[in-house]
């Protein structure tokens, strides 16, 4: 019988996953709708305490340091080598207190629109934000597929009762594709089990295999994380999850969910398949490139402002997984930047949609117009947010997309010039909607009769302002963390893992 071990004391990273779960839990334990202003407390509390292990982890991390860091470790099942094994390293450090500090913007966020089972929205999102903490954190592959494959399920829940008119297709399309595209991956990790005796994922990325039974893996965990990325053309639930599901669970979804995806690439693709990702690199390239150049077209067209800033978030994604398969220092780290500044703007304008939706009940860009008359407060948030997405200098959005670039220019000069458009694709869809929503004379009566952001509506907002600008104003503290993980990580896959 193996001993179970912690090897750090307290465990941040347990503590950053079970706590929102407990409370999430305890708020669907407790909370009716009669007492309401109780489980939006307890929910709140619930979230903020949950961010609070979180932050050792971001002001003790050593960014000299090789290999994974706050590990921790117990036997979970001993006949099949299972464990419970925690750790996180730079590329996944900013992941997580990102999750916890989003969950507490979504509880915020719905404080006063949720007025019906508002334990059952409040709790599956607690839930949800450990589930995709325990991503994040896990170093067994079979704990890595629990919470990657139950991440669905709160979700699930959150945009078929909490959506639209349209929710329970978009719920289901959203299931299906996300769950039948990590079938595979269960298949891979069964085979790398086999192969190695062990669930370990960092054992798996010494494990030398031959080139075909890279590329047969390389395509099993492709068909899971190129889903939930979205990558072309596998990201059509996105757009319908996107529009259908309540504010919060657009800003979760694409503030973090779809970073679950390009994650997955970084900590088995590149790692334990090297020899398959150079391979196969052009191919990914390709679809990253369509993602970001035609993907940015459709944007231009949409009518809805959520299936914009939707399919804005597939080309912006595109760029994140362009950046990882160019084997480059800038084009990595400018893909884990974009996801990182992704998911504050992201979510940001998701929010800033939500509040006009919340005062006049319609998405159509075409129901607005001269908003800045009525609501200058609001006007001037959502237009820094839009020239972020756009990734105007001294945004977060910026400083991803140019090392992105600049690794392109580096790896092909035609692949930096492709990806380069995006910058003007993502001026013109961003301008053109800020254009007909924001300024102009006052469209008709019901932008008239907008009310301005209230103060709590007002500190959100204020708090995603502020570390978007910040992130673009002083990416060092952030640049500095991913620094020495990318290295390592380039470094072996450098190496080839085919047996000689």
């Amino acid at each position: 019988m193996m001993q179970s071990t912690i090897s750090t004391f307290p465990p941040y990273l347990s503590l950053a996953i079970w706590l929102p779960i407990l409370f999430g839990v305890l708020v669907l334990a407790v909370g009716r709708d009669k007492n309401a202003g109780m489980v939006r407390m307890l929910s709140l509390v619930g979230a903020i305490v949950s961010l609070l292990p979180t932050i050792p982890l971001i002001t003790n991390f050593d960014n000299a340091a090789h290999g994974m860091q706050f590990f921790e470790q117990a036997a979970w099942i001993d006949r099949f080598n299972i464990f419970y094994r925690l750790g996180v390293d730079g590329l996944s450090l900013w992941f997580v207190p990102l999750t916890a500090f989003i969950t507490i913007i979504v509880v915020l966020a719905a404080w006063e629109v949720i007025q019906e089972r508002v334990a059952q929205y409040m709790g599956s999102f607690l839930i949800l934000s450990g589930l995709m903490i325990g991503v994040f954190c896990a170093l067994d592959g079979l704990l890595f597929y629990f919470f990657f494959e139950a991440t669905l399920i709160p979700m699930f829940i959150i945009i078929g009762v909490f959506g639209g008119p349209n929710r329970v297709y978009a719920a289901f399309k959203f299931f299906l594709y996300t769950f039948f595209g990590s079938l595979l991956t269960l298949v891979a990790i069964i085979y790398l089990y086999n192969a190695s005796g062990t669930f370990n994922i960092l054992d798996w990325h010494l494990l030398p295999l031959t080139m075909k039974e890279q590329i047969l893996i390389f395509c099993a965990f492709f068909m899971a994380f190129a889903v939930k990325v979205p990558m072309w053309p596998v990201h059509t639930w996105l757009p319908d999850a996107h529009v259908e599901a309540p504010t919060g669970g657009s800003v979760v979804l694409a503030a973090i969910m779809l970073k679950l995806g390009a994650y997955g690439f970084l900590r088995f693709s590149l790692p334990i398949t090297p020899d398959a990702s150079q391979y196969l690199a052009p191919v990914v390239i390709v679809l990253s490139l369509i993602a970001v150049i035609y993907i940015g077209l459709v944007a231009l067209v949409q009518k809805d402002m959520k299936k914009l800033v939707a399919y804005s978030s597939i080309a912006h994604m595109g760029f994140v997984t362009l950046g990882f398969f160019m084997f480059n220092d800038l084009g990595v780290q400018g893909g884990l930047m974009q996801a990182i500044s992704h998911g504050f703007v992201s979510g940001a304008m998701f929010l800033c949609i939500g509040v006009l939706y919340d005062r006049v009940h319609s998405r159509e860009i075409a129901a607005y117009g001269g908003v800045v008359n009525t609501m200058p407060k609001f006007a001037a948030f959502a237009v820094l947010f839009s020239m972020a997405n756009a990734g105007l200098p001294a945004t977060s959005g910026f400083i991803g997309e140019f090392m992105v670039i600049l690794g392109a220019v580096e790896f092909n000069f035609w692949t930096g010039l492709a990806s380069g458009t995006a910058l003007i694709l993502g001026a013109a869809y961003s301008l053109w909607m800020v254009k007909r929503v924001i300024f102009g004379p006052v469209a008709n009566k019901h932008v008239a009769e907008l009310v301005d952001l209230n103060g709590r509506e007002f500190a959100i907002l204020s708090v995603l302002a502020i570390a978007t600008l910040a992130m673009g104003l002083y990416p060092a503290p952030i640049a500095d963390t991913l620094q020495v993980s990318v290295t390592d990580l380039l470094q072996h896959v450098a190496v080839s893992k085919v047996p000689q």
